[in-house]
């Protein structure tokens, strides 16, 4: 069969020899948790029954999938990183299997399939499970591990939305801490170390570790053989599988348990060493600091105390074992931490015994990094999945994920150097995410502090939008280079990007002023184009996002589409939408402040960082309910005869530029095509500078409704630039021409399949 998309060195490529550039989604965020019973994150009731729950109508029903698929090909994405969750497949038990998901997943990639894209295939995780706080793994694998999730949250092992008080009070971002608690500790440290460090952990007479990595990559593997079986899905449009989503190490590498991590960046609500969540984990009360996190980072605010009033994260010696069908070997026993039946502490006196037990490795003494775990613990593991999905479809493209924001496997030129490898790392900008404001002033390389790039943080300091812009196109281009030196030359997609639309305390939800959301996504977009890398697929599509509970996930509020939004019209808007050129107001007109404060040293840094700065600041020409559309919906290059040099869209002067160099002139069959939007580029207002050749705009329907340029050229040295309507951005059209502009486009396409 020949291959809809392949690789050819850096670049992704078509039939025609096309150089494709991967413009995604991710499809769906509310695929990480049940739909039957629907249990989003903020919803308790029944909540512990992990194994009577289905995904089935996970990520949208059947019925509803096209809508969906027309919707995201109509806004130009040709991509989906599609979400799925270990959980949806194994929950029932270690080797049952729930066929009827896995049929729903073929039904609905079959509707996909009907609409171009490249679909690449994601098994999702957030710090391991819903039952440590976020998403991936089967309940039963806590069970497994010799924990009881029913006391994750008095213990404090794990901040689970679902069992907290005040749902609607659960601290924003939170959820991500329970990387560096109890219970992500220990389930991460014995599914990449157990042999090593958790050698009496013996189930089924296998090591814990090889128990729920063989359980991971059987379910994985499992679904890849059904996708096989359905005979119509491979290379269209399933292209590529995807590794474990945002792994970490756990304690592997702690080099003093009673110490924080210099390189544990994160730091919010209570911030417990690993020692000290070993003893709240083990019932034993503990005054642990309290942190918060503003613009420039962690900041310790205070002191707690955390009694789990003798309750344990560990199953009680006398729990009933036999539910899943498993055999613990004597030697594990049940009702006490497992890192003292290795001697890391004796529980008898509370005294740590080992403080560097996971700082070295075992087997050759060799103190352990981040780095050292990502080549010896994390490869070896990548090399295993890989291998089970390439016994199926042995051309995939692999998107491997390193570790996020750290050292990427050294295996340039060694047999890991796979021709079908893409590097995908994330990023996002952590500031945003975390205060959830975005902040025109000042910003921070947070990726060049990570590598050394200063001898002074101050000097990471970015002053002004033009300077922040470049900044994230830096960090991006950094990631991308640093992947090409350690992995060798291969594609780089970042699989998630994207901001928070809840900025300002949901102020753009009362006003309709969507301008920081606009700001930061171009923002964010303008990084992508400038990085030059291979495409990325944006965090997140959810079809249930609503105003008041988000993405109905942990708090986040990342979807680009809303049910309490107006949905993004397709066509034309009038002149009376537009606005002057001219106007310099717009939240992503790139900028330089020039006050005193863009002169920033370490002298002056606490001014420069006023609190005052991250303040929201309306603007007079309020920006209503389109939700930010004027950022994502951009144009893009989708098939380009030759190599791209560059490109990119100037959202504040409406400007799309193309720059490629072809070795022949285009054939008649196969032009350069640009996506090219008409919320942007309406026809009769559009104009077209190019280097030579001929063009021509037209609206397709074969794959859902969207506008494409397609350009034929000579070879050597083109350029294209597209300018359309410079408008009010956000202007809401009439609700009868909303209906009419995008829902009969999307019916007319669907009642012709």
């Amino acid at each position: 069969m020949s291959l809809r998309l392949r690789i050819d060195g850096s670049t992704f490529r078509d039939a025609h020899n096309r150089e494709v550039t991967l413009h995604g989604i991710n499809c769906a965020a509310d695929a990480k948790f049940p739909a039957t019973p629907s249990q989003p994150s903020h919803v308790a009731d029944g909540f512990f029954d992990g194994d009577g729950v289905s995904f089935v109508n996970r990520p949208f029903s059947v019925e509803d999938a096209a809508t969906h698929f027309a919707r995201l090909r109509s806004w130009g994405y040709n991509t989906i990183r599609y979400i799925f969750t270990w959980e949806a497949i194994e929950h029932a038990g270690p080797g049952k299997y729930d066929e009827a998901w896995i049929q729903h997943t073929i039904s609905i990639l079959r509707v996909a399939k009907r609409f171009g894209f490249y679909i690449f295939m994601d098994p999702h995780q957030d710090v391991w499970s819903r039952f440590s706080g976020g998403s991936g793994a089967p309940m039963w694998t806590l069970y497994a591990c010799g924990l009881d999730p029913r006391f994750f949250n008095i213990t404090e092992a794990a901040l689970v939305h679902n069992t907290y008080s005040e749902p609607d009070q659960f601290p924003k971002m939170i959820w991500a801490t329970n990387y560096t608690r109890l219970a992500c500790q220990v389930m991460f440290t014995l599914f990449f170390a157990g042999r090593d460090f958790a050698p009496k952990a013996i189930i089924d007479g296998k090591n814990i570790q090889d128990y729920l990595q063989d359980h991971f990559i059987n379910a994985c593997a499992h679904l890849a053989k059904r996708i096989k079986e359905a005979g119509d899905l491979w290379h269209d449009p399933i292209v590529g599988w995807e590794s474990m989503n945002e792994p970490n190490r756990g304690l592997i590498g702690n080099q003093d348990l009673e110490k924080i991590p210099t390189e544990q960046k994160l730091q919010k609500g209570t911030s417990p060493t690993a020692w000290q969540a070993i003893l709240t984990g083990s019932g034993r009360a503990c005054e642990i600091p309290t942190w918060d996190f503003g613009g420039m980072g962690p900041k310790r605010t205070g002191e707690v105390l955390v009694d789990p009033e003798g309750k344990s994260a560990w199953l009680q010696a006398d729990y009933d074992d036999s539910s899943y069908g498993w055999k613990r070997d004597p030697g594990w026993k049940l009702g006490e931490c497992l890192w003292a039946q290795h001697g890391v502490w004796d529980p008898a006196t509370d005294t740590l015994l080992k403080k560097d037990y996971f700082g070295i490795d075992p087997k050759n003494g060799a103190p352990i990094n981040y780095e050292y775990f990502t080549n010896n613990y994390y490869m070896p593991h990548y090399r295993k999945y890989s291998a089970r999905i390439k016994s199926f479809f042995p051309d995939s493209l692999m998107f491997i994920q390193p570790p996020v924001l750290e050292i990427p496997p050294s295996i340039k030129d060694t047999k890991d150097d796979d021709p079908n490898m893409v590097f995908s790392p994330h990023f996002y900008d952590g500031i945003t995410l975390m205060t959830k404001k975005w902040n025109r002033l000042w910003n921070v390389d947070v990726f060049g502090v990570l590598r050394g790039k200063y001898w002074s943080p101050a000097f990471a300091v970015k002053i002004g939008e033009t300077a922040i812009r470049r900044c994230f196109a830096d960090q991006l281009r950094a990631i991308r280079e640093e992947g090409r030196e350690k992995m060798g030359v291969h594609p780089c997609v970042f699989t998630e990007i994207g901001i928070p639309y809840d900025m300002n305390d949901k102020s753009a939800y009362r006003t309709g002023n969507y301008s920081s959301q606009i700001a930061a996504l171009d923002a964010n977009h303008f990084a992508l184009e400038e990085s030059m890398a291979n495409g990325f697929t944006l965090w997140t599509y959810v079809v249930t996002n609503n105003h008041y509970w988000g993405d109905n996930w942990n708090g986040e509020d990342l979807s680009i589409y809303s049910i309490d939004d107006k949905v993004v019209p397709a066509g034309v808007f009038s002149e009376e939408e537009s606005r002057a050129s001219t106007d310099t107001s717009s939240p992503s007109f790139s900028k330089s402040h020039s006050d005193d404060r863009s002169r920033v040293s370490p002298e002056n840094l606490g001014e420069a960082m006023a609190a005052e700065t991250m303040s929201f600041r309306s603007t007079a020409e309020a920006v209503k309910g389109l939700r930010a559309a004027e950022a994502f919906i951009r144009p893009t290059p989708v098939a380009v005869h030759g190599d791209i040099s560059s490109f990119g869209f100037d959202l504040a002067n409406c400007s799309f530029k193309l720059r490629l160099v072809a070795a022949s002139p285009t054939s008649e069959e196969a032009p350069t095509v640009i996506f090219l939007p008409e919320f942007h580029f309406p026809t009769s207002q559009t104009t077209v500078e190019v280097s030579g050749g001929k063009w021509t705009i037209h609206s397709e329907r074969r794959e859902g409704p969207q506008q494409v340029l397609q350009w034929w050229h000579a070879q050597g040295e083109q350029s294209i630039t597209i300018k359309g309507v410079v408008r009010k951005q956000g202007a809401l059209v009439d609700s009868d021409e909303d209906e009419f502009g995008y829902y009969a486009l999307v019916q007319e396409w669907c009642s012709v399949m």
